[in-house]
């Protein structure tokens, strides 16, 4: 069995796999010279590894039944079981995010090498995989069992020819089942480049085209410059023409750029989803979290007459940062001095418009180089949701970032891997 690709989805499945037959041989492919890059940046470095409730409520682009049925199959409370046996105890902050207790995502990294190499998985770095051919001839060159880098002929046929480029030149294994886990093209700078989407294709996949998500919006203008560094909570409505209204909710920071945060990078994924279609799309934000239109009227009206002589700008403190209140002024066109004994109805209703439906003058975001994971790639009907075997192509396994599954801000991506992973690696120990 050869996986292709040493990320969290990669790993988990050869891991998962080796605990349940511990006769199977894996070996597991990657072509950057250390493993779980990814994981190691994660979280501020420190890998939010999953979140204590999981549902197919929290990811997008695959049908929810076949998202359901594989996380049931693997849940965040077996995640978190999992990872305390290996040695990472894990600890809940805020919106539910479950972090290792040292607090350094390398510990993660570490103990899922540490279970590889407790299982005999042997995970070969620098070790790029350029082609997998089904199919193959019986005679092809494979490391031999002690995993020399001399070669030895194969004894029999098997299911899958596999390439990759080492430091030692061009290698060849041969296979009964190839798994890819070579995740997406986000953060292309730890070795997603996007490759396992055409090596997919070339298996008889199709791929739903790729946009970058949980990426941070960029703004025009200059009005989001003053406030950079500025953190704090919001309601954003991502209005895509021809159909409703998406609102998220929570933490956004204002940064030199634009805007970034949960909130914003959430938001991402769909911005960018429907200016690939060429779909008209707009996104307001409310500066009053939780407070609509109505409700934020009635509360400014009795915040203004419980202090008539404070300046306006000051009763909006209660709500917002100093700089968010002063900046929401201006941007209604009012005068700082303005008192709230003295606020005339038309001018409060216009600085209610911009706290509670500001247009955000979206123009982009910055990308894949930024992008936490990647939106789109091999669609979920295409795999068999108990085994995630291709339907396809007959043993062919993926998981992972490579499937058209993308998860909001908290853990969520990081379960998908495991639970992926543990499907797949269940049903390929069944299997051999």
């Amino acid at each position: 069995m050869v996986v292709v690709g040493a990320g969290a989805a990669g790993l988990a499945c050869a891991i998962f796999a080796a605990r349940a037959n511990p006769a199977l041989r894996i070996v597991v492919l990657d072509g950057a010279r250390k493993v779980g890059a990814k994981i190691l940046v994660s979280g501020g470095g420190r890998c939010n590894v999953t979140n204590v409730r999981v549902t197919p409520a929290d990811f997008y682009g695959g049908n929810p039944h076949v998202l359901r049925r594989v996380l049931a199959a693997f849940s965040e409370v077996q995640a978190r079981r999992f990872f305390e046996e290996i040695g990472v105890p894990l600890h809940e902050e805020e919106y539910g995010k479950l972090f290792p207790d040292s607090n350094q995502a390398r510990t993660v990294v570490d103990a899922l090498l540490a279970e590889c190499q407790r299982l005999h998985v042997d995970v070969r770095t620098q070790h790029r995989v350029t082609d997998v051919t089904p199919g193959a001839a019986a005679r092809v060159e494979v490391p031999d069992a002690a995993g020399a880098r001399g070669f030895t002929p194969a004894a029999r046929p098997h299911a899958f020819r596999v390439i990759a480029e080492s430091p030692e030149g061009c290698v060849a294994w041969q296979a009964n089942n190839v798994v890819l886990a070579t995740g997406g093209r986000s953060l292309p700078k730890t070795g997603s480049d996007g490759f396992g989407y055409e090596l997919a294709r070339r298996l008889g996949h199709d791929v739903t085209p790729t946009v970058p998500a949980l990426d941070p919006l960029v703004l025009s203008g200059d009005a989001h410059a003053e406030l950079s560094g500025v953190t704090h909570d919001v309601e954003l409505t991502i209005h895509v023409a021809g159909a409703r209204p998406v609102r998220i909710r929570g933490p956004m920071l204002w940064t030199h750029f634009g805007v970034s945060g949960p909130a914003a990078l959430n938001a991402s994924r769909l911005w960018n989803r429907a200016e690939q279609a060429g779909t008209p799309v707009r996104i307001t934000i409310n500066l009053l979290d939780g407070l609509d239109f109505a409700a934020a009227e009635h509360a400014l009206i009795e915040a203004c007459q419980a202090q008539p002589r404070a300046q306006v700008s000051s009763v909006l403190r209660r709500w917002l940062p100093a700089s968010v209140a002063e900046a929401a002024c201006r941007w209604s066109g009012l005068a700082s001095q303005v008192l709230a004994g003295q606020l005339p109805r038309e001018a409060r209703r216009r600085l209610l418009h911009v706290l509670t439906e500001w247009p955000l003058p979206v123009v982009g975001t910055r990308g894949y180089r930024y992008a936490e994971v990647t939106s789109g790639g091999v669609p979920l009907h295409q795999i068999d949701p108990s085994t995630m075997a291709s339907r396809m192509c007959p043993g062919l396994h993926l998981v992972g970032e490579i499937l058209d599954v993308d998860g909001r801000l908290g853990g969520f991506n990081f379960q998908w891997a495991w639970s992926s992973g543990y499907v797949a690696g269940a049903a390929l120990a069944r299997w051999a």
